[in-house]
């Protein structure tokens, strides 16, 4: 089969397309004929070596992934042959950017029914970083404020989306270029972050601010003021501390995806109830994603990138 892999950490250029041998499902793990798997920006940091995550060398990168089921491992009773899945993948084995994938059965769930298969790729990290961040982290309940401190990215909008399905007000912040998508997502209130100062542009406090931009440290530190006691600071930004303010109750967290089979399914019923829209910004082929690799090592991918099989 064909697959994208890598055998040893360094630059978009260390990524081969090569030949390798179909792997088989062990006991309780599926394989999937892949329909598609999705770029994030982790995969980049993996195959560079700056994230803490032990792959095995040489490793096929895409942990995002949806397909339907073609090989079943022993003891795998919940799943069938011919069943159209996504999951999210254990970050530290091999993903999906491959003609076939081998994983546990737990981390796949029915894939939605309403919108294209290839397309489900886009759905499974995202999403749940973004419930993660609200829910888990921020302990978002009805009727709080909610600031979303880089809405325009593809975790920012699913993070609008499902906070307005909690029903909180939603504040967010957003580029010209994606301020309409933002506002599509149910934003109540979008700044323009290139010309307004959020401290003059938020009426009042609120109960979680939620950063997921790129921010000066001084810059994240003072809009924690903005934020009321007793509630929430939490950040996708790992590489930087995120920050609180004890004398205030404020906490801080840093979200670190986890699987979640049931959420996942959640999600899933969500995109097919009309209740979440999952967003893809461009389809790409397999042989494609070293110089994808490359485009994202420029900084120059906008939305969410799907590698079709």
């Amino acid at each position: 089969m064909k697959a994208v892999r890598f055998h040893e950490v360094g630059g978009p250029e260390v990524l081969r397309v090569e030949d390798v041998e179909r792997p088989e499902p062990g006991a309780g793990q599926v394989r999937v004929r892949v329909a598609a798997s999705a770029y994030n920006a982790a995969d980049g940091g993996m195959r560079g070596g700056f994230l803490p995550i032990p792959v095995v060398l040489p490793h096929v990168p895409g942990y995002d992934v949806s397909g339907t089921v073609d090989a079943l491992g022993d003891g795998v009773t919940d799943l069938a042959v011919g069943d159209p899945v996504v999951g999210f993948l254990p970050m530290e084995r091999d993903g999906g950017a491959a003609e076939y994938v081998v994983a546990p059965a737990e981390a796949f769930v029915a894939a939605p029914s309403s919108i294209a298969l290839t397309d489900a790729a886009a759905l499974p990290s995202v999403a749940l970083t973004a419930w993660q961040a609200l829910v888990d982290d921020g302990h978002l309940t009805a009727g709080q404020r909610l600031l979303v401190v880089g809405a325009g990215g593809v975790v920012g909008k699913y993070a609008v989306q499902l906070a307005k399905r909690l029903g909180v007000h939603v504040v967010a912040t957003a580029s010209p270029r994606s301020a309409d998508a933002v506002r599509a997502a149910g934003a109540d209130q979008v700044v323009d972050r290139t010309t307004t100062d959020l401290h003059d542009a938020v009426d009042g406090q609120v109960d979680v601010l939620l950063n997921l931009a790129p921010i000066d440290p001084e810059a994240f530190q003072g809009l924690v003021a903005l934020v009321r006691d007793g509630g929430a600071v939490v950040s996708t930004t790992a590489f930087m501390a995120t920050p609180g303010d004890e004398d205030r109750g404020v906490r801080a967290a840093t979200v670190f995806v986890l699987p979640n089979r049931a959420r996942l399914a959640r999600l899933v019923a969500m995109v097919d109830a009309g209740e979440l829209t999952v967003e893809v910004g461009r389809r790409i082929a397999l042989e494609e994603l070293p110089a994808l690799h490359a485009e994202a090592e420029a900084g120059r991918i906008a939305g969410k990138v799907v590698v079709t099989v």
